[in-house]
């Protein structure tokens, strides 16, 4: 189905409207011969790509009915004087003696007053200032109005003109000598075209507020006007006249502001039409009963005064219908469908508002097609007014059954728009969905409701929310029972929460039922917190038919997800609801919550706990439960027996479990009841020092079996790798340094690197627990630091202790184990950045502690390397080969990421070093090398580690980047000698290489310096000669220009001379007989001044393809014909073309000037103003755009998907034009400075 294609084609022989009466006879055609309009170009088809019917076709074909066309009505005779020819205005003629009197006598209000009145201003100043009511201003006007009608509506009129943004002004001459398509045009030349704004375009308060006056001021006329003025035949007619014209307008500004005046003028004529509906109905009744009484009792002077008032309505509800029919015709039909989306939503959100007050006469097939049509339609704002103009409608279960024909036709649009890509529109699609579940039976089948049911889980909670209204209204609604019946309450928690644990299970949507919950809460938090329903499932014996092992772990899941959320009320992680404000009713509430369930589940978490304690994903859940606690009710409500009890079962699982999981939700929870000001802290310390001296003396016993015989059975070293499992978990929440496990973990470490015999898993574990044990040391200094200093004996001690655990770690990174390699790494990463001399000399409360700075240690050159190349061979040389093990496992993806993060974690590690100034940033070089070719598993963290880089030392940093490029080049060199330079991975390094000048960006003064350096530094090794005893080899480090020419257009242009000048010097070395002395000739030419002016990308790109020097040539030849600009000049401005951004900076392309076609690496200014030189001022410079998109040999645009690359690479181009404006100012700054240089 489509739309009209063409005004015209709304209106056929064979349409009738709802409006009309069949047995109506003729009336007048003088408003609708004003009425006719002109097609306007700025009307377009169907919004959303669908298919408009061809020229000539009207809307009889449809589904629906036809369109709705003008029909005479019955009214008063009139004089054939009112006849107007075709789109005129249509004014009432005077006789000549009217005439000679409206001559003479002058405006009632005079003077200047009357003026300002006549061109709009009084009233425009009232509405712009909104100081006035709009009653008040409406009655002055109509005061005005019933003594002079031309005077009065020429002041409309001209109000109407100024809230256009229009400078012309609309004289009475105009008014009576010219028709509205004159009128219209002579207003059109008096526009400014050179601005694009008018006061509804302009978002500001005071024109928002401007804009509800506007509205309010043209329904309060229409409501104090609806008992006269409206139907003498005068204001109504001409102001729709003037209004259609108006909206076919060019102009922008005409059509915006006409439309949205002619749509609120019809949103409050709906309003009188219903409300004279109503009162014709109810003279009818009144006949009705009337005339039904006996003869006797009858008044017939009642019944005619009856009947005479019904005629009278009935006489005005046909010139309402007809002004409506007009309105609708003239305007509606044209701007629903308009270039401009502003204009199309108003048009769809009034028209939901005459469906919904006036539903008789609206509330048909043939006005709901508009809507069906506009909802396919591209802007999200225009879809958004469809969609709230549906839910408006689909309110009423009345309204919503006789919509059943667009329902049908339209259901799977609006069931697909739950996807859209608009969150504000998806969100009330899924709303106007549940309206529809609500209101209409077995309208929405199975299929649809599973499109919407896997949004609860969405990122979004707008949309997760009001899809969980949806879920929960469909599936887990229970049946309604009489208040105060608490069996019937509980019975209800009981079914609600068995269909939701059915939904979770078997949906298979996620696994996680915070999402869930969260997406719950809005509709069905009453029953997600009834917490004794919830445990009463879980602790019933036997348990209910058809809870099981995966139902009991779903219901704990929601237990625990209920009590974060009526304790805490923030969405879970990774769903974004913006930052919410908690009022203080909400607080309060939240408290209440709290002492309501830690009420309830103190006495029955130990009963949870030792219910469930095998199973080590419940257990885990059920200990986040006393971090939702008001923990202080254990002394003030008299529940310490429970706490006992809770202290029990925490140590039953530490010493059952060997999970880390587990046992770091244990550890947790015994924190959580440690704290030193709760009161029962003795209790739960003593408590704690009972499971530490278990687990250490279980530890010493092991450790000392081990360190005599040098073996251990299976399940010895199993029990002690558990045990030391324990005790380091424990270690990170909990200051166990008394128990002294330093010093037994150092002599086992060593025995280990000694023997190799110890198992792995003990290894790992006693590392983590000497590093612990050393952080909690140098916590307890830190602290103590700030009122008594630590002794220099206790400084000493604890600066062997690093020395030596480091020393041990290091060798750790050899062990023939690469989990405890990594460990290893990961825990002297650490060390080393909290013990460098910027940290001990801050202290652990992050003041300045010089008493700590005898801390400080600072690894050796030696380590430096071996953590070097450890970083290459675990994270970038061997994920290879790890990734091809994951490959031939099951569970293949798990372990793949398992093992990506890692390794994200080691390389990560390594980069605190460097940015913290704990390694050199030369190190940096073994990390950026591997920029491009790892970027989508380490992209992140690399990136961000040169921006800091470069944010420390720019120069340096530029250093570090050319060291990467030199050890690439040098490592191809020895695999695959000179050849080399032609293979693959030559174009690898020249891409990284173009990568990185891209990273310079458009901050030329702040990188000039480095910049410099670094060609310097590059032609110095391009030059070198081979460290070879043969001397036939030559320069082979000369295709290393190459890869220095990506860099030269981020210099600067006195930058360039001298670098040319500086290469010059190595001429005589090198021959031009020399293998690679193309490489030499690129370079040459990237620093000419020449090279601005030529497309430089040709060469680049036939050296990435592989072109040889002749296809080179080819391309040269041919690049004049192929890069002449195939894109018309924009036209001058018209008000319904979109405005360029460009245009307005300065970025319009000048004429006759070719577009570039070149890779990213151009994207630079292709034209620099050079520095001026002594008493001659700078020429004028052109900024030349570059055209930032990939193209092929053809000059064509590539149409591939981009990948990860482009986009990394379009990420880095955004970040440069961002730049760009700061790179002006510091240019111009920068001028006289660059002179000097």
């Amino acid at each position: 189905m489509a739309p009209p294609s063409s005004p015209s084609s709304s209106s056929s022989p064979s349409s009738t409207s709802p409006f009309s009466s069949p047995s109506a006879p003729p009336r007048s055609r003088n408003l609708r011969q004003a009425l006719r309009p002109t097609p306007s170009p700025a009307s377009i088809g169907p919004p959303g790509g669908l298919a408009s019917s061809s020229d000539g076709e009207d809307d009889s074909g449809s589904d629906f009915e036809a369109t709705l066309r003008l029909r005479p009505k019955k009214r008063a005779p009139r004089s054939t004087a009112n006849a107007a020819p075709a789109a005129k205005r249509p004014r009432r003629r005077r006789t000549a003696p009217e005439e000679e009197d409206k001559g003479s006598r002058k405006h009632p209000k005079g003077g200047a007053r009357g003026e300002e009145e006549a061109t709009g201003g009084s009233l425009f100043q009232a509405v712009s200032s909104g100081k006035s009511a709009a009653e008040s201003v409406v009655d002055d006007w109509l005061d005005g109005y019933k003594q002079d009608k031309e005077a009065g509506f020429l002041e409309l009129v001209n109000f109407l003109v100024q809230s256009c943004g229009c400078k012309g002004t609309v004289t009475l001459e105009m008014l009576r000598g010219l028709q509205n398509s004159e009128i219209i045009q002579r207003l059109t030349e008096s526009f400014d075209e050179e601005s694009a704004e008018y006061p509804l375009s302009l978002n500001s308060p005071a024109w928002r507020r401007f804009r509800v006056g506007f509205c309010e001021l043209i329904a309060v006329l229409v409501r104090r006007a609806q008992h006269g003025v409206i139907y003498d035949e005068y204001l109504m007619d001409s102001l729709v006249a003037l209004l259609t014209g108006m909206s076919d307008s060019q102009v922008r500004a005409f059509r915006h502001t006409s439309t949205l005046a002619a749509m609120k003028l019809m949103t409050a004529l709906v309003h009188v039409a219903l409300s004279v509906s109503v009162q014709k109905d109810n003279r009818q009744r009144q006949y009705e009963a009337e005339r039904a009484k006996g003869l006797n009792r009858r008044a017939t002077e009642k019944m005619e005064e009856l009947l005479e008032q019904r005629r009278e309505f009935q006489q005005k509800q046909e010139e309402l219908e007809s002004l409506m029919n007009a309105i609708f015709k003239g305007v509606f039909v044209h701007r629903y469908r308009d270039l401009v989306p502003e204009i199309r939503a108003i048009c769809i959100e009034e028209m939901g508002q005459w469906m919904q007050h006036y539903s008789t006469s609206f509330l048909t097939d043939g006005y709901l097609k508009y809507i069906g049509w506009t909802l396919h339609d591209k802007q999200g704002e225009v879809r958004l007014k469809c969609l709230l103009a549906l839910q408006g409608l689909y309110r009423s279960q009345e309204t919503a059954a006789g919509m059943e024909l667009f329902t049908s036709r339209f259901k799977e649009r609006m069931v697909s728009m739950v996807l859209d890509k608009e969150l504000q529109v998806a969100v009330e699609a899924v709303r106007l969905l549940t309206l529809i579940l609500q209101n209409m039976e077995d309208v929405l089948t199975d299929s649809d409701c599973e499109s919407v049911f896997p949004l609860v889980y969405a990122s979004g909670r707008p949309l997760a929310a009001a899809a969980g209204e949806f879920l929960y209204r469909k599936l887990l609604a229970p049946a309604a029972h009489a208040s105060g019946e608490a069996e019937g309450r509980t019975e209800d928690s009981r079914t609600f929460l068995q269909s939701l644990l059915h939904f979770f299970i078997e949906s298979e949507f996620h696994d996680h039922a915070a999402y869930l919950v969260d997406s719950l809460w809005d509709c069905a938090a009453p029953l997600l917190k009834d917490w004794p329903v919830l445990t009463g499932l879980l602790l019933e014996e036997p348990p209910l038919e058809g809870l099981g092992d995966r139902q009991e772990g779903a219901l704990i899941m929601i237990l625990v997800a209920s009590m974060r959320q009526a304790t805490e009320g923030q969405p879970p992680v990774g769903r974004a609801s913006g930052k919410k404000v908690v009022s203080a009713r909400e607080r309060k509430v939240q408290a209440e919550d709290r002492r309501r369930l830690t009420q309830h589940l103190i006495p029955l978490l130990p009963q949870l706990i030792a219910k469930f304690s095998a199973d080590a994903e419940k257990v885990v859940s059920l200990l986040e439960a006393p971090g939702y606690f008001d923990l202080a009710l254990y002394s003030t409500g008299r529940l310490e027996k429970y706490l006992e009890l809770l202290l029990v079962q925490l140590r039953e699982v530490v010493e059952k479990h060997s999970d880390p999981e587990v046992l770091g939700a244990a550890s947790r929870a015994l924190h959580l009841l440690c704290r030193p000001e709760l009161p029962f802290f003795s209790r739960a310390d003593f408590a704690r020092s009972r499971l530490v001296d278990h687990l250490a003396d279980k530890f010493q016993h092991k450790a000392k079996e081990l360190l005599q015989t040098s073996f251990l059975e299976e399940e010895d070293a199993y029990s002690m790798a558990a045990t030391l499992k324990r005790i380091a978990i424990l270690y990170s929440a909990h200051d166990l340094t008394p128990w002294g496990f330093f010093d037994p973990c150092m002599r086992l470490l060593h025995h280990a690197v000694d023997t190799r015999e110890v198992p792995q898993e003990v290894v790992t574990s006693a590392l983590t627990c000497s590093h612990f044990s050393l952080l909690w040391e140098l916590a307890h200094l830190s602290g103590s630091a700030a009122e008594l200093p630590p002794s220099q004996e206790q400084l000493l001690n604890l600066k062997e202790k690093v020395e030596s655990f480091c020393s041990l770690c290091q060798n750790c990174l050899m062990d023939v184990d690469s989990k405890v390699q990594e460990q290893a790494f990961v825990l002297l990463s650490d060390l080393l950045l909290i013990f460098s001399p910027q940290s001990t000399q801050r202290g652990g409360g992050g003041g300045s502690n010089e008493g700590l700075a005898s801390l400080t240690y600072q690894a050796d050159p030696a380590l430096h390397s071996q953590m070097s190349g450890f970083l290459v061979d675990h994270v970038f040389n061997h994920c290879q080969d790890q990734d091809s093990i994951v490959g031939e496992e099951e569970d293949s993806e798990a372990l793949h990421i398992e093992r990506l993060h890692q390794r994200r974690n080691l390389l990560a590690g390594f980069c605190k070093l460097v940015i913290y100034g704990v390694l050199e940033l030369s190190a940096a070089s073994d990390v950026f090398k591997y920029y491009a070719k790892y970027y989508n598993d380490y992209g992140d963290i690399i990136k961000e580690t040169l921006n800091r880089a470069r944010q420390i030392d720019r120069t340096e940093w530029a250093q570090t980047l050319l060291l990467s490029l030199q050890q690439l080049l040098t490592e191809l060199l020895l695999e695959q000698g000179p050849a080399g330079m032609e293979s693959e991975a030559f174009q690898e390094i020249r891409e990284l290489a173009r990568r990185f000048s891209l990273l310079f960006g458009l901050h030329q003064l702040q990188n000039r310096s480095a910049l410099v350096a670094l060609h310097k530094a590059g032609i110095k090794f391009a030059f070198q000669e081979a460290a070879s005893p043969s001397a036939q080899l030559g320069l082979v480090h000369l295709p290393f220009l190459e890869l220095l020419s990506e860099f030269s257009p981020r210099l600067m242009h006195p930058d360039k001379a001298l670098l040319l000048s500086y290469l010059k010097r190595f001429c005589p070395a090198a021959q031009p007989e020399e293998p690679h002395w193309t490489s030499f000739l690129v370079y040459q030419r990237s620093l000419s001044p020449q090279a601005e002016e030529r497309p430089k990308s040709a060469a680049k790109r036939s050296r990435l393809d592989g072109s040889s020097s002749s296809e080179l040539q080819a391309i040269d030849a041919s690049l004049p014909s192929s890069r002449i600009s195939s894109r018309m000049q924009t036209p001058l401005l018209t008000s319904t073309a979109l405005r360029v951004k460009g245009q307005a900076k300065g970025g319009l392309q000048p004429k006759g000037q070719v577009d570039s076609e070149g890779s990213e690496s151009d994207f630079v200014l292709s034209s620099h103003t050079p520095l001026p030189s002594q008493g001659r001022p700078p020429r004028r410079h052109h900024l030349q755009p570059q055209l930032p998109m990939k193209r092929d040999h053809s000059g064509l645009l590539l149409g591939r998907r981009p990948d990860r690359q482009q986009l990394m690479e379009a990420e880095e181009v955004l970040i440069e034009s961002l730049e760009s404006s700061e790179f002006e100012e510091e240019k111009d700054d920068g001028f006289a400075s660059g002179q000097n240089d």
